[in-house]
């Protein structure tokens, strides 16, 4: 039961610039093959779910709709389900300026009148087909070649008015009341995106302007989605020293939107994704549009290149379970192979999982250890403590050793040991000390292997 903490496979996130070709030099092979396995995981969490992907106007606006539905189209030939909904801010602006007008305002909500609702119908209309036009590409030599994306739209939204609000009749603005779930889970299933404009429909034949944030939130929560993403004109959400939030909580967000500190845009994003989670989406994302594959960088990278909103703590500390047996070997697996850790087959991880505990990072095991216990000895060993290469560095080997130490405590343990044949320093750090092996358990003694000739570590609990 050796243990170490080394990376599992040191791999280039989906970031990395260039991207080697798979036919080139045999380090481009080989960093090829590398960064694939590490993208591999969410590839298989995602298969099967929902997605509801919003995107701002503007993205359209600044030229960079077909680069989007390329990458979309990726998501969906992997088997993702998407609904994708877009806005039409600039574009009404646009037509309502062609008309010699100026939209009108209370607050930053727009009150829609006729010729602003006619407006929203001819930008709608044009963004429609210009999204199913992208769609349905598929020269050769690009990334839409041999693609077969069916696009499903209809009136999918019912909607009411948002009324009089403050003495200011809206008009034609409206909110969304109910999603046609059913219809849109059907379409999904036969493989098709659907896609939604920001307009609703009243069962009494009324057309209202609807927000793009309000009916990709609504959706996301009547498909109960495994993920919102908004595709936002904004880089995120803003830190006290500038930067920008990866992981925001509930609570988090719920002091953001009392705090003033967000500009209006930002503010209704992180608005609209709140009540999203507070619905029972799981995950809800704000991504910046500007940073070119924004949507599989924030999918398919680690750390992403947004802010996310989650139900909880997006990153796992628990106890490990029969579900997890294959993504514990996928993280042990790389280093079984360079000789870093003693080899261990699924019937034994099987066997011995409740001993295990996991790091779970948006459904992908990313680091393990495991604890064993000496029948009447007041000493026990920590195994199999390894973090995945591509996220080395981030404190998840510190997480796994101290919930193991505190496991250990609530045990009645007194003393914890490590075999090691490359992290000694990595536990000297961390309060261990070398020792011999006549300290082991005598059992464990026994059981050493003179080949690997691993130092002996140990720790006072």
């Amino acid at each position: 039961m050796n243990d170490e903490l080394q990376p599992a496979l040191h791999a280039p996130g989906p970031d990395s610039s260039p991207r080697p070709e798979p036919g080139g030099a045999p380090d481009q092979q080989s960093s090829f093959v590398a960064w694939l396995r590490t993208v591999a995981p969410y590839i298989h969490a995602f298969r099967g779910r929902t997605f509801v992907i919003g995107i701002a106007g503007e993205l359209i606006a600044e030229g960079r709709l077909t680069a989007l539905i390329n990458d979309i189209s990726l998501l969906n030939a992997m088997g993702m389900r998407i609904v994708l909904v877009h806005g039409a801010r600039p574009q009404v602006v646009e037509q309502l300026r062609l008309r010699g007008l100026e939209g009108r305002y209370q607050g930053h909500i727009r009150i829609t009148d006729e010729i602003a609702l006619e407006c929203a119908k001819e930008a709608s209309g044009e963004l429609r087909l210009d999204i199913e036009a992208a769609f349905s590409q598929g020269l050769p030599n690009t990334p839409m070649a041999h693609s077969t994306v069916r696009v499903v739209s209809g009136n999918f939204i019912t909607a009411r008015p948002v009324g009089v609000v403050d003495g200011v009749d809206h008009q034609h603005t409206g909110l969304v009341r109910k999603v046609d779930a059913a219809t849109i889970r059907f379409a999904l299933s036969s493989g098709a995106v659907v896609l939604l404009s920001p307009l609703g429909f009243s069962p009494t034949g009324e057309m209202f302007n609807l927000s793009m944030e309000d009916i990709a939130a609504r959706t996301a929560i009547a498909l109960d989605a495994d993920k919102l993403v908004f595709l936002a004109e904004t880089d995120g959400i803003p830190d006290e020293d500038g930067g920008i939030l990866g992981e925001i909580s509930e609570e988090d967000a719920r002091y953001l939107l009392t705090s003033g500190r967000l500009d209006p845009a930002t503010e209704s994003y992180l608005r609209h994704a709140a009540i999203a989670c507070d619905g029972g989406v799981a995950r809800a994302h704000i991504v910046p549009f500007r940073i070119d594959g924004s949507l599989l960088l924030e999918l398919f990278q680690h750390n992403g290149v947004g802010s996310m909103l989650v139900e909880e703590t997006l990153e796992a500390l628990r106890d490990a379970t029969l579900d997890d047996v294959g993504g514990i070997l996928a993280v042990i697996r790389p280093m079984e192979e360079e000789g870093i850790l003693a080899p261990r087959d699924h019937a034994q991880i099987e066997r011995d999982v409740e001993k295990f505990i996991v790091i779970e990072h948006d459904g992908v095991i990313f680091g393990c250890a495991a604890l064993y216990a000496y029948e009447g000895q007041d000493i026990a060993e920590m195994a199999c403590l390894a973090v995945n290469g591509s996220v080395q560095g981030q404190g998840d080997g510190e997480r796994l050793l101290r919930r193991i130490e505190q496991r250990a405590r609530n045990a009645g343990i007194r003393r914890l040991f490590v075999l090691t044949t490359r992290t000694m320093h990595w536990f000297l750090k961390r309060g261990f000390v070398e020792a011999s092996i006549d300290d082991l358990p005598p059992n464990r003694r026994d059981m050493y292997n003179w080949q690997r000739r691993s130092k002996v570590l140990i720790k006072r609990l």
